[in-house]
Parts: structure tokens; C-alpha cells; sequence
């Protein structure tokens, strides 16, 4: 954003308790970033920070194992998620600024995605040919009309209702609201951690000779996964925020499409032909 208007002023905060977090401050800062130690969870942090005509809601405990895997618990998955978004949106209304809401595609429904029949091709899961697709999904992806009913995990429970929320707040309240449902991003400042998206977590992983393992679909590793660089986030945002007032759709999804389309075993050869061979394990479960 920077780089197309660099009279544009941004300001960050975070808590950085995320491991690693901290290495992002000085890139940031290099580019005339303002950052500030503040916790979305506590009002009283959000008080002091600048005004600002757009706040980009980007704060999330954004693991879908988050609230189960023992290190962090479900109140505090809804206190990030859920609870932190409601704060940023009483700034938004007391201060009458725009608010956009990064959430995420964890929240569409796990039943009906999983149920789709799927035909290997060239290292991959594709739909099979004359298959009855559910409503919202076709060969080009997940569109937003696709079911959000539950299950969708705790992670994907708590950004749908902060979805819902913003947007009962901006009609209620008069301001704008956007959301942006956001598949995997994946690019420069990301640590290779799983709960960072599969893709830098896969490469990192194979480029280190970690162990590796396909889990489910039989161990085949076909399954697959779109991706797109925040860059390519940039000029949507830029619309958006210029766009306040228009009757668009204030939902909508993101992602790489089917030319950004990969499975892990496809991600496998890739990583293969830059950094060597690299054995993959499986596990011979459905």
C-alpha cells in the first residue's frame, strides 16, 4: 500500500505474543510504520492509539486447532477472535471510521466439503466429473453462498459471528464494513509455523528436512489448497476504501483460484526440484 501512495500513514499494534513476532518491528518500522504495544482484548489498550479513517481488523488466535490443542483455551480463542473485534468496532463507532474485517474460508461448513466426491489427476483431487456439487461450490472454488452451517470449528465459529456483528454494527451505527473471507496467504514475514498456513509451513519444513507425513485421504497427499501473497490483497483493500458507500457485497472471499492450486504432494516435487529429495511418511487412514 506503501509503494502505490507513500503518503499514506499506517500504524500497527500488537501484543506480540505470538513466538517470532517481534522480528516483524523493525521492517515495519523501517518503512514508517508507527507501532504500538496494545492487546485488542483490554478497551482500555485501544484508547490511546491514533486516529485513523480505516481500521483493518487483521487480530486473531487463527489456528483451526485453536481452544482444543491444550495450549490455549476456547474462552481465550473467543476473547482474540470474537471479543477483540467487538472492541475494535465500539473504536470504529465512537471515532465514525470504517472497519474491515480480515476473517477467514474456515468459515464454511466442514460436513459438505468433506462429502464431495473427488477423483485423483496428476498428483491431485479434482471434483469428479458429473458429480452433484453443493450449493456455492463449483470447479472455480467455494463462493459465499456456500453453507456456513456448523461444524465449522471453534476458530471458524468465532470469525463468522464477528462477521455478523460487524456488519450489524456498521447498519446500526453508520459506518462501513467490509469482510474478507481469506484463504491461505502466504509470503514474506510468516515463521513456517502450521497455524500460518500450510504452504510456508510445508516448504520451511522440507527445506529444514523435518519430518513430514500425509495424513488422511489414504496418505496420498492429494489433497489440495489454493494461495494468494498479501500483496494481492493490497488493491482490494484500496477499493474498499474508497468505495465506502456503494451497494456492493460486503462479503467476500479470497483466495489464489484454481491457477494457485496445489496439493501437498504436488507441493512435495516442487519443493523436491529446488531443495533435493526429501521423504514424505504417510498414514493409511481414510
Amino acid at each position: 500500500m506503501l509503494d502505490a501512495d507513500p503518503t499514506i500513514q499506517i500504524f500497527g499494534f500488537d501484543n506480540f505474543s505470538r513466538p517470532g513476532s517481534y522480528l516483524n518491528r523493525e521492517p515495519l518500522q523501517r518503512r514508517g510504520i508507527r507501532l504500538f504495544h496494545a492487546d485488542v482484548r483490554n478497551p482500555s489498550d485501544l484508547e490511546g492509539l491514533p486516529t485513523v479513517q480505516w481500521i483493518i481488523d487483521a487480530a486473531a488466535n487463527r489456528s483451526v486447532l485453536a481452544g482444543i490443542d491444550g495450549r490455549t483455551s476456547s474462552r481465550q480463542l473467543l476473547e482474540h477472535n470474537l471479543f477483540g473485534t467487538i472492541n475494535m468496532l465500539e473504536v470504529a463507532k465512537q471515532r465514525g471510521v470504517g472497519l474491515i474485517l480480515l476473517s477467514t474460508s474456515r468459515v464454511y461448513s466442514i460436513k459438505p466439503l468433506a462429502g464431495l466426491q473427488v477423483t485423483p489427476k496428476d498428483g491431485a483431487f479434482i471434483p469428479t466429473a458429473g458429480a452433484v456439487m453443493p450449493r456455492g461450490l463449483s470447479n472455480r472454488g467455494v463462493s459465499e453462498k456456500f453453507s456456513t452451517e456448523p461444524p465449522v470449528s471453534l476458530y471458524g465459529s468465532s470469525k463468522l459471528a464477528s462477521e455478523c456483528i460487524a456488519l450489524e454494527y456498521g447498519d446500526t451505527f453508520n459506518f462501513p464494513v467490509w469482510i474478507n473471507r481469506c484463504g491461505i496467504l502466504a509470503g514474506a514475514g510468516q515463521f513456517g509455523r502450521p497455524d500460518q498456513g500450510i504452504f510456508a509451513f510445508w516448504i520451511n519444513a522440507y527445506l529444514r528436512r523435518r519430518p513430514l507425513k500425509y495424513i488422511g485421504f489414504n496418505g496420498t497427499g492429494f489433497q489440495t489448497r489454493d494461495c494468494f501473497h498479501p500483496r494481492d490483497l493490497v488493491p482490494l483493500l484500496e477499493k474498499q476504501m474508497t468505495n465506502a458507500s456503494t451497494e456492493k457485497p460486503r462479503i467476500v472471499n479470497l483466495g489464489g483460484g484454481p491457477k494457485n492450486t496445489m496439493s501437498l504432494a504436488q507441493l512435495s516435487e516442487w519443493c523436491s526440484d529446488r531443495f533435493g529429495r526429501h521423504p514424505v511418511a504417510s498414514e493409511l487412514t481414510p
